[in-house]
């Protein structure tokens, strides 16, 4: 699997193509600046981008940008962003087109290599990947009295917010040890009480769970 890589800090981009390399990806081009990303995305076609949203020359969203307008050209490229710090703008913007294979991951997330490289199998293989904290602050704020979260069991906000990550009922079942008939019953039930359509698509029912967490925001 081919992936072009953008990280300007030299240790960490280094790092990252060591880690990926080990798990068998094999590194395109792994470039540090925004205009070597555009020409990347451009000229190599790789299988996923895993893009640091700050990049050279103007360190603001640079590489967000460029990663967004490839995605216009090439609708569907597998696209990993990753940043300091949680900006649910950069999420939204993510998710806008609704044709997935994109995924939102803090920097932090790259020491656990099981789980940044899961991340990179997933939204190259068409899956979305959210980050934890961008699902937990948008629950917070959709979490009072009289919002519809407010009818989901304990259990039910465990399922959901593994949900908006990107899992699977197989891999929900496995983290909350519990069988996947019952994940399947929770999903149900969630979807019911968010007035929101059943699928089993994983991909559509993170974007609809997504898009039904961040409404009215």
């Amino acid at each position: 699997m081919r992936v072009v890589l953008a990280e300007d800090l030299f240790l960490l981009r280094d790092g990252l193509v060591r880690l990926l390399e080990a798990h068998d990806f094999e590194i395109a081009a792994a470039v540090g600046t925004g205009p070597e990303l555009a020409r990347a995305l451009a000229e190599l076609e790789p299988d996923v981008a895993v893009v640091d949203v700050r990049l050279p020359p103007t360190h603001t969203d640079e590489g967000l940008q460029c990663a967004l307008r490839a995605r216009q050209d090439r609708p569907g490229l597998p696209v990993l962003v990753l940043s300091q710090h949680v900006e649910q703008l950069y999420a939204r913007e993510l998710l806008a087109d609704g044709n997935g294979a994109v995924g939102y991951l803090l920097k932090d997330r790259v020491f656990d290599a099981a789980q940044f490289v899961d991340a990179v199998h997933r939204v190259a293989a068409g899956g979305t990947a959210m980050d934890p904290q961008v699902i937990q602050q948008l629950l917070a704020r959709r979490s009072g009295a009289d919002r519809p979260l407010s009818r989901l069991t304990p259990r039910e906000l465990e399922v959901l917010e593994l949900m908006a990550q990107g899992r699977s009922n197989t891999a929900i079942a496995t983290q909350l040890v519990v069988t996947e008939r019952a994940v399947a019953k929770h999903t149900s039930n969630i979807f019911a009480k968010l007035g929101l359509e059943v699928s089993d698509d994983d991909n559509r029912r993170v974007l609809a769970v997504l898009a039904h967490l961040d409404r009215d925001r």
